[in-house]
């Protein structure tokens, strides 16, 4: 038996999206919050940008992950996450290996894909 608190915790909107470096999932979304699976293929890499309106929150599920964030290089492994402030500049990239899968849990009141701004991109989206 289930209590209901009244807080909504969104809805299961469950839809793919292709992209060249591979493909997103949304699994869940609501009042300011939009959660989603992102698979990035080997050697792929998604453009270096920023967003006006929206944090991240990026968790490891598996592969590894390499993070760009405002110029500084770490390293993510499986279980690993961080936080990316808003109009923070990064970049999600997979030079390894192994698929890369995170989650990414976005936060703020505006959560459209036309919040990103692009500094750089392989694919000719800047």
């Amino acid at each position: 038996m289930s209590q209901n608190s009244g807080q909504n915790f969104g809805e299961h909107k469950y839809y793919t999206d292709k992209r060249p470096w591979g493909y997103y999932t949304v699994i869940a979304e609501g009042k300011n919050f939009k959660t989603k699976i992102i698979h990035v293929n080997v050697n792929q890499r998604l453009s270096l940008q920023s967003h006006e309106h929206r944090s991240e929150h990026w968790v490891v599920l598996s592969g590894t992950a390499k993070v760009i964030l405002e110029g500084e290089e770490k390293i993510l492994s499986a279980g690993h996450s961080i936080d990316i402030p808003v109009k923070a500049i990064h970049s999600l990239q997979n030079p390894f290996k192994e698929d890369l899968e995170i989650i990414e849990v976005q936060m703020g009141e505006i959560l459209s894909e036309d919040d990103i701004k692009r500094y750089e991109d392989i694919y000719g989206r800047v």
